[in-house]
């Protein structure tokens, strides 16, 4: 294996990554503030079909991508509605805001099946970009990596460096303290919502526009179900969450090299390590919180012990 084969699979593995980090930050937000969205799924089905319809028909891609954040605007906002202010079940409501986003995307997109898409390009800089392996990978992606990634520091800082991350984490872990405070818990929770949302659709543009610059129906393919396995993976934590995203992806890359090389490894094997690795942290994560409560003095209470 060359260094420019190593280098198309490592520029592959950042590409499938994207997606699946840009949907697990934005969920991330919306669980720190207390709600629970199971509809990324749907929202990135509808922001991927929104999105590549936005760049086909104008000429331009990025306005499909931001056709694409705003179908996932759109999407949110319904949910928030039902949830926030109807009160209604959330899972229910998200398990339905997916296979209605699933549905409506096909219905939405059935005329631009297979049309081939317009290709948001990668940056080049002269010299940087030629630098064999790390000049590719550093300076040679496309623009929504870079945004990815400053998403990333972005909602790290936001959250843990901000006092309106600190309204956000408050709301989230109790939203009875943080009423009495004078917050208004609904609106914090819709901000977070609609921003969990507009990270989905992105996502879903993502795969349109980039991953694969065309549209076919259920091209998310349960990322949306990833992303959100992701934000437990990462413990609620943006750098453990791109760490994940990465993991996730080199998986499935490295999934189909594998067998395209002839290794001899089940690729449904492959697909469930993943998972595995999840529930693996899950089991770490509530060990952890046994014990820390089992050592805090009584005195102290619960209270110092953070439920994410």
């Amino acid at each position: 294996m060359g260094i420019n084969e190593i280098t198309g699979i490592l520029l592959t593995i950042v590409t499938a990554s994207m997606p699946l980090l840009i949907a697990a930050l934005g969920e991330l937000v919306a669980e720190r503030s207390g709600v629970l969205n199971l509809g990324v799924e749907g929202m990135m089905a509808v922001g991927a079909v929104i999105g590549f319809i936005g760049g086909y028909v104008t000429g331009v891609p990025l306005i499909g991508v931001v056709a694409a954040i705003l179908a996932g605007v759109v999407m949110a906002a319904l949910f928030g509605v039902v949830t926030l202010i109807f009160v209604t079940n959330q899972v229910a409501s998200g398990l339905a805001l997916t296979i209605m986003g699933l549905g409506l995307s096909a219905l939405i997109g059935d005329k631009y099946v297979s049309i081939p898409g317009l290709d948001l390009s990668r940056i080049h800089i002269p010299v940087l970009t030629d630098i064999p392996l790390v000049g590719p990978l550093i300076f040679g992606e496309d623009p929504l990596v870079y945004l990815a990634i400053a998403l990333t520091v972005g909602v790290w800082w936001f959250l843990f460096r901000t006092r309106a991350g600190l309204v956000v984490r408050a709301v989230g872990d109790n939203h009875g303290s943080a009423h009495a405070l004078g917050y208004n818990v609904i609106r914090v929770r819709f901000l977070a919502v609609l921003f969990g949302g507009a990270c989905a659709g992105l996502a879903g543009g993502y795969l349109s526009i980039v991953y694969t610059p065309q549209w076919v129906p259920n091209m998310t393919a349960g990322r949306g179900w990833i992303a959100l396995a992701l934000v437990v993976f990462g413990t609620w934590r943006p750098a453990r969450v791109l760490i994940g995203a990465l993991l996730f992806g080199a998986v499935g890359i490295l999934q189909l090299n594998a067998q395209g090389y002839g290794v001899a490894i089940p690729s449904q094997f492959l697909t469930a390590l993943p998972y595995l690795a999840t529930v693996v942290v899950l089991v770490i994560i509530s060990r952890n919180r046994m014990l820390l409560r089992t050592n805090t003095p009584a005195c102290l209470g619960q209270s110092f012990v953070p439920d994410r």
